[in-house]
């Protein structure tokens, strides 16, 4: 998954922005086309080769809330909202220490952060994001 920041904004007055969704399907052809002409958002597939979608919500006027869609990876979370937070490594702790889990290491997005999954304690799935353009 790929979260692209929407907007710029000023990091130092960030609060816990959902700047991102991601929306799992078995079918992605189908869910462009479902998503495409049910809510007239603008798809268009990756240029980095993965079987990921990056879906525009808005328009010039309103960017909207931007999204992705991707291969299924949980049969009982198929929608993931990912919340930006100014650390991943504090909210991990923060997110464990509140009785959820990390469900894997941080994922560099080169050029924009880095986006790490987690379960609350009810098992849904969630990501958060850290906004820093050096992540490589």
């Amino acid at each position: 998954s790929v979260p692209c920041r929407a907007y710029s904004r000023n990091l130092k007055q960030m609060r816990r922005f959902l700047p991102y969704f991601e929306i799992g399907a078995d079918d992605l052809e189908g869910a462009v086309s479902f998503y495409s002409k049910v809510f007239d958002w603008k798809i268009e597939k990756s240029e980095d080769g993965s079987d990921y979608w990056h879906i525009t919500t808005g328009d010039e006027e309103d960017s909207g809330v931007a999204g992705g869609l991707g291969r299924r990876f949980d049969e009982w979370n198929s929608t993931v909202n990912t919340i930006e937070v100014p650390s991943l490594n504090d909210f991990a702790m923060k997110i464990v220490g509140a009785g959820g889990k990390v469900l894997a290491p941080k994922i560099p997005i080169p050029g924009v952060g880095y986006v790490q999954y987690c379960h609350d304690p009810e098992g849904n799935a969630f990501g958060i994001v850290e906004y820093d353009e050096s992540a490589q």
